[in-house]
């Protein structure tokens, strides 16, 4: 391993029988740094150079990632998991599903968001009897049907746009996000599959507020929050291997946002064990949703509570604004996006000379929402190789029909990520993770195990050995992957 000065200067000062002592530790903080993964470098760099596009992507999947920050728990849920959950009473808490797919008039007067929209018993009871005829049982859908469904919980690249994720599919599953027996098993199901692909942590964004009960009735907080707590006790729940920890969402463009947010502060102070930070999200375009309309109430809250860590969405626009400053200024400590903090030279020069301020890249997301159709002028790499803490997440990945391999397979084949760059994201996503000190100790240390151990694998054998080692990983591929790359290993 190679020396640098400074390791050199700490090493010369020691006295002679501390020399060894002190070699050991130089050795131990260089590995904590990367050191470890430089020495794996031009092996990663002959696997890219001499896989296939298939054993690259199988390559990936197996690598050990740390965390997965950027994530909205309502939006992370593939339309397969959701349909089997919602047919399934023994996960969903005993409710029953229907869905809008007949309509009276014609096909091209009927509101985007009617149709696949989705409705609880409750809700199909209390309809007029004309429209109850035009709802299906969940579990009653045609094949043909069913792929609708499906097709409608998602943007698939066929013209789907800004339009349809913010203003169609979130109001057709409205509903489902309240059912607290399924939007736990949802969770369950993306700490399962963030497992199979070797994630560490998932930090997401999930509500615990605002369940409604099977006859209509609003579930208390606490009680909500008891039963999340039970669920995440289980034992197939340890088996994922994904630590989870949850964030406190604010939609930032309501008229009430002031009031939601002082909610949320108390809610997230209440429930520091699973809750460890506040976010706020909602589309940038929408006016009443700036990032210095609530500065006055962030700054009344640090003043009744301790600390509590913000991740904000800002940056997500089309063309130049200072939205990355004032969210700065609201107390941020991470950027959701920050897409046009490249257009706002003056507050990126601070985020590159601080190195505090970590940015979420959401890579696909970005591409599929129109942010930044080409991806090859996405700003992530001048972040990266500027100095500013960036890690790869994956959003709304169930509306993308994605997961984490496919953020780090566009990152690598457009960027030519190196290395000791993959380990650094992976590194910073757990460093800058809100998570509790301890956890995050033990995520960190544990992270450089499995570093060093997937490094040892693919690293200590010749390189057609491991590239047969490659072949051995079953990559679980979704959508995303099949229409973008051509891959489907399942």
């Amino acid at each position: 391993m190679a020396c640098t000065p400074a390791a050199a200067g700490i090493a010369l000062a020691m006295p002679a029988r501390n020399l060894l002592r002190g070699w050991a530790l130089v050795l131990a903080v260089l590995a904590a740094q990367g050191g470890r993964a430089a020495d794996f470098g031009p092996r990663f760099d002959e696997i890219v150079a001499r896989a296939t596009p298939a054993q690259l992507y199988a390559f990936l999947y197996d690598m050990p990632k740390g965390g997965d920050l950027h994530n909205h728990a309502g939006g992370a849920n593939r339309a397969e998991w959701m349909y089997a959950a919602c047919t399934d009473p023994s996960r969903n808490g005993g409710e029953a599903f229907y869905a809008r797919t007949r309509f009276a008039g014609a096909a091209d007067s009927v509101d985007p968001t009617a149709r696949f929209q989705t409705i609880r018993k409750k809700s199909y009871d209390m309809l007029p009897e004309a429209t109850r005829a035009e709802f299906v049982p969940l579990a009653s859908l045609t094949p043909q049907e069913r792929d609708g469904w499906y097709a409608s919980t998602r943007l698939d690249g066929r013209g789907d746009g800004r339009l349809e994720f913010f203003s169609h599919i979130w109001p057709r599953f409205a509903q489902l996000s309240q059912c607290l027996p399924l939007a736990t098993e949802l969770l369950v199901e993306n700490m399962r599959a963030f497992g199979a692909e070797h994630l560490a942590y998932l930090e997401t964004q999930f509500l615990a507020e605002g369940m409604v009960d099977n006859d209509g009735g609003a579930v208390p907080a606490g009680d909500a929050v008891a039963f999340v707590k039970r669920r995440l006790a289980m034992p197939d729940v340890a088996a994922t291997g994904v630590t989870v920890r949850f964030q406190r969402t604010v939609l930032r463009f309501t008229p009430d946002a002031e009031l939601r947010l002082a909610d949320a502060y108390a809610f997230v102070d209440a429930h520091r064990d699973l809750w460890v930070g506040l976010n706020m999200a909602g589309i940038e375009q929408n006016g009443y949703g700036y990032p210095s309309r609530f500065l006055e109430t962030f700054r009344r809250m640090r003043a009744r509570y301790p600390t509590l860590p913000l991740s904000i969405h800002a940056g997500e626009m089309d063309g130049p604004d200072r939205h990355v400053r004032d969210t700065l200024l609201l107390g941020a400590s991470r950027i959701g996006h920050g897409i046009n903090l490249i257009k706002d030279p003056e507050t990126l020069l601070l985020l590159q000379q601080s190195r505090r301020v970590l940015v979420e890249i959401n890579l696909i997301s970005n591409r599929l929402l129109g942010y930044v159709p080409d991806l090859s002028l996405h700003p992530f790499p001048e972040y990266l190789r500027t100095g500013v803490p960036v890690c790869l997440n994956t959003d709304d990945r169930g509306m993308w029909d994605s997961n984490m391999t496919d953020e780090y397979y566009t990152a690598v084949t457009l960027f030519h990520l190196s290395w000791e760059e993959i380990v650094r994201m992976g590194r910073d996503s757990l460093a800058h993770s809100f998570v509790q000190p301890e956890v995050r100790a033990r995520l960190l240390s544990e992270f450089d195990q499995r570093i060093g151990a997937f490094e040892g694998r693919y690293g200590a054998v010749p390189l057609d050995a491991a590239l047969g080692a490659i072949a051995t990983v079953k990559p679980v591929t979704y959508g995303y992957a099949r229409r973008t790359w051509g891959f489907d290993f399942n």
